[in-house]
Order: structure tokens, then C-alpha cells, then sequence
């Protein structure tokens, strides 16, 4: 019987606990304290739910939409890869839900802020923010960031896929740090007084284990460091100029002999393997070089904004594809190759006729070996295939912000590859996407 009552009364505070979590995202938590009649026993469980819970926030988004594809089955970085003998499809992209808790001292200052973020659709459920911060209130500068959370790298990776106006991040973006997120530690400079002389600033240095969220576990001991160094929106008149640059310091340990650079023999440029014994248990490189910038300008009906940014650098990975590991070959024979890379991307965003109405242009490439292109690849002789192509994206599309909770996204990829020798790839392949895209925030 004991038990009985317990159960009834864990479901009440549940339900009480929801309720109100519900309520406070539309009302301040004073107004809704102004309603409740705490003469009533009802009113007294909600208010001493609330005391406890007052500084957690729930937010979320949902994004259904609709593709087209230019052909059954191709691969896609629009939302992956098409099942064979499809060309449409409807799915949910992203189904986010997120808890924020924040814990102020005694004299109100932010002491600890806690996040917890999952993602939910017809494909699963998976965890993307786990992660705690410990902020420094003597000098106000310092922050200390830990578990799971994105790597503070690049401007469009660490942009919140509810505010990006394309439905994806770039094919590079996408290809060096599959799901951005990583697990561990990071230490942030950014001065939170507001007549600081570097409250424009914010510097984040971390070490990171380095396969991030697609592999299930950490495969070496050697940690990424990755830093980020940033200019804030600053307010110049009209003008609103961000930018930063990036630096991602990484490898991974080498448990094969053999390693594959690029170079020219005979005329023709192929993949040459070292073979020195010296090389197991070496750090094969991951070294990544960013720089980007934001231009934002106000005019009469909005904004006009400009978005660039350029990455360069080395990637390990294995003979048929540049993407970052998930794991280490089980066999010790597998050989890792060493390509320069480098890629890009280009915004124009234009409010027409309000704030409600966009319209996006965007131009991206990733080139995964610099050191090859056109009939260099598959060439006769030359072992490099279709994973050495070059990629060329030209995206648009027209945004209409229906609410503040409520947007609908038109969006066309005109998707490019280089010409090659390699089979399937001497022409340019059908592998266009368009996307109707529904969002639903709150």
C-alpha cells in the first residue's frame, strides 16, 4: 500500500513538473507564481515544483520535409543517401529536443549551466549535446566546457541547424567532422562585463578524443586539440562584421606499416605506399586550417549578409573514401592514405520585401586531393579513384518565416563532380536534390 501511494504521488509531481516546464515557455515564471492560489494544496505542490525548477528550459524543433532526386538511389550529403529504386522520399531530418538548466550564486551570477540534447526520427533516437559548464565569476572571462558537445571549429559547423537557411551544412563540413560533435574539454575566454576592452572576443581551446559521434568508442590515445578564435558580431553603423579563424591539431595512430601519399611517377600522378616498419604506432596527421568571415547589413526591409569561409589541411583516411574514420582496421593491414584537401563556402542572404521573406544563394566545394584533378583521376597506371573527385555545390532557395515558430524552406542543389577516367564519373552524374522543408520550433 505504501508503495501504492508512493507511485501515485511520483506520477503528481511528474505531472506538475510538466505542466509548469510547459507553461514557462510562454510566461515568466513571476506571472505564472501571480496566478497560482497557494491557498489550494494544488497551488502549493506547483509552487514548490517551480522554486526547484525555475532556471530549466525546454526548447525544441521538428523538420519534416520532401526530396526529389535527379536519379533512384544516388548518394546524398542532402540528408543521406537514397534507398536503391528511390528518387523521392519524405522523411524527418531532424526531431531535436534540448534541457537547458542554468544554477546561479547567491549574488545571481551563472555558476554551472547543464545541457542535455537528443534527436528523434524514423530512424532513431540519438543523444547530440551532453555536456556541463562551470563558469569563473571572480574576473568573469573564463569558462570550463566537458563532455559532448560541437567542436569549436568553423563558422557553419557550430551554427544551429534550426537557424541555418540551407537544410544542410557543407559536403566538407560534413565529411571531416561526420555529426560535429566530440567528446571532451574545452576552455573558453569571453568576457561576459560589458565595458571589458575585449568583450568582442571570444577564444575556445579544447582537447577532443577525435572520430566524434560516429564512432562508439575513442580508438587510440591520441586527442585532437582544436582552437577557435573569433571577432563577435560588432556594430559598425549599418554594419554588423564578425569572423575567426580555426585550427584543429589531430591524427590518429597508425597500426599498419603502410602509408599512401600522393605522388608523380612516370609522368603520372598515383599514390606511392611507405612501407617502414617505423610506421606503426606513429600519429598519422589530421590538420585543418580555417578562416572565416560575416557581413551583415541593414537596410529599409531587412538585411542583406555575406558568409565566407576556406579550410585547408591534410586528412588520414583509407583508399575509398576521405571521411574521418569511425574506427581502426581490425586486420593491421589496412593502409591509411594522406591527402591535401582544401574547400569553401559562400553565402548571399537577402530579405525581400520584410524579415519574413528570404532568399539564399550558396556555393561550396570540397576538393579532397589537391594534389590530383580531372583525368589525373583513374587514369591508366594510377591507382586513385572516385574518392579523390572534387565536389562543386550551387544551392538556392526562398524562405518564408510563416511565425517565429513556424518556417518553410524551398531548396535546390545543383550538385557538380569533376570529369575523370573513372567509370561512372567521366561525366557529370545525376545526383541533383531538391528539398520542401517544414519547421516547427518552439
Amino acid at each position: 500500500m505504501h508503495a501504492f501511494i508512493f507511485v501515485l504521488r511520483m506520477k503528481k509531481h511528474a505531472l506538475l513538473l510538466v505542466l509548469y516546464l510547459l507553461l514557462v515557455q510562454s510566461m515568466s515564471a513571476q506571472f505564472l507564481m501571480d496566478m497560482i492560489d497557494t491557498s489550494k494544496v494544488i497551488g502549493k505542490s506547483v509552487l514548490s515544483v517551480s522554486q526547484r525548477f525555475e532556471n530549466i528550459r525546454i526548447s525544441g524543433y521538428l523538420q519534416p520535409q520532401f526530396q526529389f532526386a535527379g536519379g533512384k538511389g544516388i548518394k546524398s550529403f542532402n540528408g543521406g543517401d537514397f534507398a536503391p529504386n528511390v528518387d523521392n522520399r519524405f522523411m524527418i531530418r531532424r526531431g531535436r529536443l534540448r534541457f537547458d538548466y542554468v544554477h546561479f550564486s547567491d549574488n545571481k551570477k551563472p555558476s554551472i549551466q547543464f545541457v542535455f540534447q537528443f534527436d528523434g526520427s524514423e530512424r532513431g533516437v540519438f543523444i547530440r549535446d551532453f555536456w556541463g559548464r562551470l563558469f569563473e565569476n571572480r574576473f568573469k572571462l573564463f569558462a570550463l566546457t566537458a563532455g559532448m558537445f560541437a567542436r569549436p571549429f568553423s563558422y557553419e559547423l557550430n551554427l544551429a541547424s534550426s537557424d541555418r537557411e540551407s537544410p544542410e551544412r557543407g559536403r566538407m563540413s560534413q565529411v571531416l567532422m561526420k555529426t560535429e560533435r566530440d567528446l571532451g574539454a574545452m576552455i573558453t575566454f569571453e568576457p561576459r562585463r560589458k565595458d571589458h576592452p575585449l568583450r568582442y572576443f571570444k577564444i575556445d581551446a579544447g582537447l577532443f578524443n577525435g572520430p566524434g559521434l560516429s564512432a562508439p568508442a575513442d580508438y587510440d590515445s591520441h586527442k585532437d586539440f582544436i582552437t577557435r578564435i573569433a571577432l563577435k558580431p560588432l556594430p559598425l553603423s549599418k554594419i554588423i562584421l564578425s569572423a575567426a579563424i580555426s585550427y584543429l591539431d589531430g591524427g590518429i595512430m597508425q597500426s599498419t606499416k603502410y602509408l599512401y601519399t600522393t605522388q608523380t611517377r612516370n609522368n603520372i600522378k598515383t599514390f606511392v605506399v611507405d612501407s617502414s616498419a617505423n610506421n606503426i604506432g606513429r600519429i598519422a596527421p589530421r590538420k585543418y586550417y580555417g578562416a572565416d568571415i560575416q557581413l551583415k547589413i541593414k537596410n529599409r526591409i531587412g538585411f542583406t549578409e555575406f558568409r565566407a569561409e576556406y579550410i585547408t589541411g591534410k586528412q588520414t583516411s583509407f583508399a575509398n573514401t576521405s571521411e574521418t574514420p569511425a574506427a581502426l582496421p581490425a586486420d593491421n593491414l589496412t593502409p591509411f592514405y594522406i591527402r591535401n584537401f582544401n574547400g569553401a563556402y559562400f553565402y548571399f542572404l537577402q530579405n525581400l520585401f520584410s524579415v519574413r521573406n528570404q532568399v539564399i544563394i550558396k556555393y561550396d566545394w570540397y576538393d579532397p586531393n589537391t594534389d590530383v584533378s580531372g583525368t589525373e583521376i583513374g587514369h591508366p597506371g594510377s591507382n586513385i579513384n572516385e574518392s579523390n573527385i572534387k565536389y562543386s555545390t550551387l544551392g538556392f532557395g526562398y524562405i518564408n518565416y510563416i511565425t517565429e515558430n513556424v518556417k518553410v524552406v524551398w531548396w535546390y542543389e545543383k550538385i557538380t563532380n569533376e570529369k575523370t577516367f573513372v567509370p561512372g564519373f567521366t561525366g557529370d552524374i545525376k545526383d541533383d536534390v531538391f528539398t520542401c522543408r517544414l519547421q516547427f520550433r518552439f
